[in-house]
C-alpha cells in the first residue's frame, strides 16, 4: 500500500472515532413508574347536607361530579335548612352545607366562614291537579285548606313575607319542617293549596303551580360552603367548585333555579 493511501485510511479512521466520541447517547425511554399519573387524585366520600328543595338538582349534580371524580362518592342528606344547621352545629359529620337561605347559613358561621351564593328561588302556590279548591290568588289561601312551611324554615319565612306583603292572613292546617312535606300533602290532596318553591313543581303532573303577585319581590338566596371540620376537605372544596361551575349552574337552571 502506498504512503498516500495509508495516510488517507488513517485520517478516515480518526474521523470515524471522533464522530463516535462526540455523539450524544440516545435518550432512554421513560420507565413505567415515570409515566404520567391521573390528574384527579380525589378519593373517599363527601357528605353533603342540602336544603330539601335542592334534592332533585343536587342528585343530578352528584352524579355528574362522581363521573368527573370517579374516586369520590357523594352522600347527600336533604332536610329543612334550619334542621340541617342545627345538626351541623351539634357536630354532624357534614363536609358541605347548602342552605336555602343566608339566615340559616349564618347560624353555622364558625363552621362555614366563607359561604358563596350559588342560586335563587321564588315561591308559587301549589294546588292538586285540577285545582279543586278554585285557588287563583294569595287571598284564596285564607278560605281553603292550606299547608305552609314552619316559620323557622326558609320557605316558611319567605311565605310569611309574601303573605304579609299581600296583606293576607292564613291559618295553616299544618306547619311543615321542609318544603317537600308541603308539596307531598298538596299532591295527595290532603290540602287545597300550599306555598312551595317554583323549582319544586317543575316536571310534576300531580300538582299545578300559580305564580302569585309579588313573588318576584321575595327571592331566597342559596349559599353553599365547605365546612372547616370536613373529614374530606379536598373533595368538599371540589364539590363546591362544581356547583359554582358552568356545568353545575346549567343543572340548577334546568331545574328552575335563578342565577345567583
Amino acid at each position: 500500500m502506498s504512503r498516500s493511501v495509508r495516510l488517507l485510511a488513517l485520517l478516515g479512521a480518526a474521523a470515524l472515532l471522533a464522530g463516535c466520541a462526540g455523539a450524544a447517547p440516545a435518550p432512554a425511554a421513560p420507565a413505567a413508574s415515570e409515566s404520567a399519573v391521573s390528574s384527579d387524585d380525589l378519593t373517599g366520600t363527601v357528605e353533603v347536607y342540602a336544603a330539601a328543595s335542592l334534592q332533585r338538582s343536587f342528585d343530578e349534580i352528584a352524579t355528574a361530579f362522581e363521573q368527573e371524580h370517579p374516586g369520590v362518592t357523594v352522600s347527600a342528606v336533604y332536610d329543612g335548612s334550619s334542621t340541617l344547621a342545627t345538626q351541623i352545629g351539634e357536630g354532624a359529620p357534614a363536609d358541605v352545607f347548602a342552605s336555602a337561605d343566608e339566615k340559616n347559613m349564618a347560624k353555622v358561621t364558625a363552621q362555614a366562614p366563607d359561604p358563596q351564593v350559588f342560586a335563587g328561588n321564588t315561591l308559587v302556590i301549589a294546588v292538586p291537579t285540577g285545582n279543586p279548591g278554585g285557588v287563583r290568588t294569595l287571598a284564596d289561601l285564607a278560605r281553603v285548606t292550606t299547608v305552609l312551611c314552619a316559620p323557622e324554615v326558609p320557605c316558611g319565612a319567605a311565605s310569611a313575607t309574601l303573605l304579609s306583603n299581600a296583606g293576607v292572613s292564613v291559618s295553616a292546617a299544618s306547619s311543615e319542617q321542609n318544603v317537600t312535606a308541603v308539596l307531598t300533602k298538596v299532591a295527595a290532596s290532603e290540602a287545597d293549596a300550599g306555598l312551595v318553591y317554583a323549582t319544586d313543581v317543575v316536571g310534576r303532573d300531580d300538582v299545578e303551580a300559580i305564580v302569585p303577585d309579588g313573588a318576584d319581590a321575595v327571592v331566597n338566596r342559596y349559599p353553599i360552603a365547605a365546612l372547616t371540620g370536613a373529614q374530606n376537605p379536598d373533595a368538599a372544596s371540589a364539590f363546591v367548585a362544581f356547583v359554582l361551575s358552568d356545568e353545575g349552574q346549567r343543572i340548577l337552571a334546568d331545574a328552575g333555579f335563578r342565577a345567583p
